[in-house]
This record gives C-alpha cells, sequence and structure tokens, in this order.
C-alpha cells in the first residue's frame, strides 16, 4: 500500500467536515415555518392564505429532485467540488432574491427565489457529499452518510431561533419578513463556498486508512472489471448497477415509494410545526420559533442515530420502525395540548423523518453499489419532490383556515402506518441477466 494511495485519515475527515458545512448552509430551508408564520401574523405586509403562504417551501422541495438528478450525473462525470459549488451558489442567490419580496404582489419572488432557484440549487449541493463519502469511508457507509445529511438536518436549528430573533428585534423586519433572507442568504454562500471547496473524490486505489489492501473491499476498475473478493470486512454490493440497469428493478421503486410515504407524512408536519404548536399547545411565536430551532436537532440526529441503528438491525427493520413510530406520533400530535407531549411527539416526528435520509444512501449502495451512486441516489430523490408537494399541500387543505388539525394529521399519519409494510418487500436486486457476475454466479 503506498503513501500515494492512500491519504491520511485526516484528509477525508476533512471533507467530511466541509460536507457537514454545506449541509448546514442548504438546510436551513426547514426553517420555513418560522418565516410563513411570520408572514401570516401582524404587522405583516403580505395577505397570503395558508396554502399560498407553503408554496415557496413546496416549490423549493419539489425543485431538489431537479437538481438531485443533474447534481448526480454531472459529479460522476465532473467531480463533487465544481457541482458542489455551482449549487450553494444558485442556493444563496435564490435566497437573496427571495428578500426583495415585499407583499401579495410579490409572491412570484417568493416562489422563484426560495422555490426553483433555492430548490434547485440545493439539489445540486445535497447529493454531492452524499455519494463521495461513500467513497471515502466505504468501511462505514451508513453511519457516515447519515453525519453528512445530519448536517442537513441541523441547518434548521442555526436559522429558525436568529431570524425569529431579528424579525422581533426590528419593526422593519417584523412588517416586511422576507428582508431577513438577504443576509441569510450572504451568510449560506460564505458557509458553502468554503465547504465545497475542499471537496474532491478518492484516489484510484484508494484504501481505507488502517486497513491493508488484502483485505479492503474489493473495487472493480475503470473498465468495469469486478476485482477479486477475499475476506471483505464491510458489506459490499455483489454488482454495481448503471442507473439504467437500477431502473429496470422493481427494488429502485419500492425504495422510492419507502422515502415518498416518509417525505410526506413528515413535511406535513415540518410545514406547519410553528402553527400547529401554537395553535394546539398554545406556545407562543418565540416558543413556536424555539420549537422549530429544537427539532433540527433531532431532524440531524435521526439521519444518523436511524444509520447507524441499521447498520446492526437491517435496512428494512429500521425503515418500518422509521414508518411505523412516525405514523403514530402523527396520529397522536393534534391531541397534544401539553407542551411537554408536544416536543416529545414532534422530537419523535422529526427523528423518524431526518432517519429516512440518513438510511437511505446506505441502502441504495447496498441494493446497487457504489459506482453509479451519485447518478442512482440522485434519480431516487424524486421521493423527496414527491413528498415534498403532497405533503404540505395536503395538509394545508386538510387543515384549512379552520385549523382541523385532528383531521389532517390523522390521515398522514395513517398513510404513514400502512406504508411501514413496504419495507418488507424490498430485497436486495440480483445482478441483471447477461452480466458478468450474473454468468460467474450461474456457473457456481
Amino acid at each position: 500500500m503506498s503513501a500515494e494511495s492512500t491519504p491520511a485519515a485526516g484528509n477525508r475527515l476533512l471533507i467530511l467536515a466541509g460536507a457537514v458545512l454545506v449541509q448546514l448552509a442548504i438546510g436551513a430551508v426547514y426553517a420555513w415555518s418560522t418565516f410563513s408564520r411570520a408572514i401570516l401574523a401582524e404587522p405583516s405586509a403580505f395577505s397570503l392564505s395558508t396554502v399560498q403562504a407553503t408554496l415557496p417551501f413546496t416549490v423549493a422541495i419539489g425543485m431538489i429532485f431537479v437538481g438531485t438528478f443533474l447534481g448526480g450525473r454531472l459529479q460522476d462525470q465532473r467531480g463533487p467540488r465544481p457541482v458542489a459549488l455551482i449549487g450553494v451558489t444558485i442556493y444563496s442567490l435564490g435566497i437573496i432574491l427571495a428578500s426583495l419580496a415585499r407583499g401579495d404582489s410579490d409572491l412570484w419572488l417568493l416562489i422563484l427565489g426560495y422555490g426553483v432557484l433555492g430548490g434547485f440549487g440545493l439539489g445540486l449541493a445535497y447529493i454531492v457529499p452524499i455519494a463521495m463519502l461513500q467513497k471515502w469511508f466505504p468501511d462505514k457507509r451508513g453511519l457516515i452518510t447519515g453525519i453528512a445529511v445530519g448536517g442537513f438536518g441541523f441547518g434548521a436549528v442555526i436559522t429558525s431561533p436568529l431570524a425569529q430573533t431579528m424579525i422581533e428585534g426590528n419593526e422593519a423586519y417584523q412588517l416586511h419578513p422576507t428582508k431577513v433572507f438577504l443576509w441569510l442568504g450572504i451568510a449560506y454562500l460564505i458557509a458553502g463556498l468554503l465547504g465545497a471547496s475542499v471537496f474532491r473524490n478518492p484516489p484510484a486505489g484508494y484504501v481505507v486508512p488502517g486497513q491493508s489492501a488484502d483485505t479492503a473491499p474489493a473495487q472493480k476498475d475503470t473498465s468495469g472489471e469486478e476485482a477479486e473478493q477475499e475476506a471483505a470486512p464491510v458489506q459490499v454490493a455483489p454488482y454495481d448497477f448503471t442507473q439504467q440497469e437500477a431502473l429496470r428493478t422493481p427494488q429502485w421503486y419500492l425504495l422510492v415509494l419507502i422515502l415518498t410515504i416518509s417525505v410526506t407524512a413528515g413535511i406535513s408536519f415540518v410545514s406547519l410545526a410553528a402553527a400547529t404548536a401554537t395553535d394546539v399547545a398554545g406556545f407562543t411565536a418565540a416558543g413556536a420559533a424555539t420549537l422549530v430551532g429544537i427539532m433540527g436537532l433531532f431532524n440531524g440526529a435521526g439521519r444518523i442515530i436511524w444509520a447507524a441503528l441499521s447498520d446492526r438491525i437491517g435496512r428494512r427493520i429500521a425503515f418500518v420502525g422509521i414508518l411505523g413510530l412516525q405514523g403514530l406520533a402523527l396520529l397522536a400530535i393534534p391531541h397534544a395540548s401539553n407542551v411537554v407531549l408536544f416536543y416529545v411527539l414532534a422530537a419523535l416526528i422529526y427523528l423518524c423523518y431526518g432517519g429516512a435520509f440518513g438510511t437511505l444512501p446506505s441502502t441504495a449502495s447496498d441494493f446497487f453499489g457504489v459506482r453509479h451512486s451519485g447518478a442512482i441516489y440522485g434519480l431516487m430523490l424524486i421521493g423527496w419532490s414527491i413528498g415534498g408537494v403532497i405533503g404540505p399541500l395536503l395538509i394545508s387543505w386538510l387543515v384549512g383556515d379552520d385549523r382541523a388539525y385532528t383531521l389532517g394529521f390523522t390521515v398522514v399519519g395513517l398513510v404513514a402506518v400502512a406504508g411501514a409494510v413496504v419495507p418488507f418487500l424490498a430485497r436486495p436486486p440480483k445482478p441483471p441477466a447477461g452480466s458478468d457476475h450474473a454468468h460467474a454466479v450461474e456457473a457456481t
């Protein structure tokens, strides 16, 4: 094992730190409920309906798939750094553009800036560290992707209370809460560019520090020929599917369905978290903003905890727990008039919502391999966009202006509970017929 083929462990830790910084910046998108509440409250110059106030966030989540689809393919071709740099730049500029909105007639600016540009740039930047880090940490795929996307969940922890403090402390911001986006967008741009600047893929022949080449996970060379596998210390998919091959398997669609159900259920609460806390449990505006910020901790922690737990109990069992527990908490939360109980149930929803994002990348790699993981998982995130559009629109329609929280969260809770059966149907696919690996299996 040469020094050239095995970078020091510190290098990959620096790249991990950069990935978390990027995810913190783009993960601030989940603080939207703090902004929507300020936009709907007095003395805001906006007079939007509940549905209208969810549109920028809904469009942002819907656009994420476009970004992850292109970002996954581009990073496989161009490398992670340029894609991430472009992504955080577009995302930040979109947030800055949203700061120009001043009233109902400028709703289109919020949708274009926060929604279209913000969501697209977010998707470009989001997919890069997930695929990149699985190549740097093949020995800890579940845990390390959980940490990376955990940063995304933690983004709202910083943004939500900060934004609420800025709005409450300035009468001009109370009238036009969107002015806060200018300073936030600049901060996101600086943090995102710093983090993305250290991104790179491991060199050819990379071996995990502390492992010998003889015991390292089998890798494929650039010609696609499979190397010998002897005593691999970590789970490695037996075959690296291309994106086209993965799309021809039912397993790819089952994983997308799992993500779609989890996002639909979880983001329904995320999009109305501040308003629900106020109307159901009697939180003040400041208390609701604090809740949203603290819940970001659980969103981030859930990505790490469930990802690490899935390494021990199995991916399918983890997803059953994620969907089932999330659904039960959603059924209970419209009845949680006690502040402590509301916090507990909200934390459980956020833990499970984040857990799906932490567990799915390693599940996709278990099923389809890591060589084309950027393109495969990037396309898989269409489930995020589908659920991100359906969830907020469904819950805002069900809850309505008369605040029918019991009806709304009962419906989405039942969807999540019913969806807990889907993971039992998902098993790793066999290599496609005609592949070299399939012939080798047949020969044995």
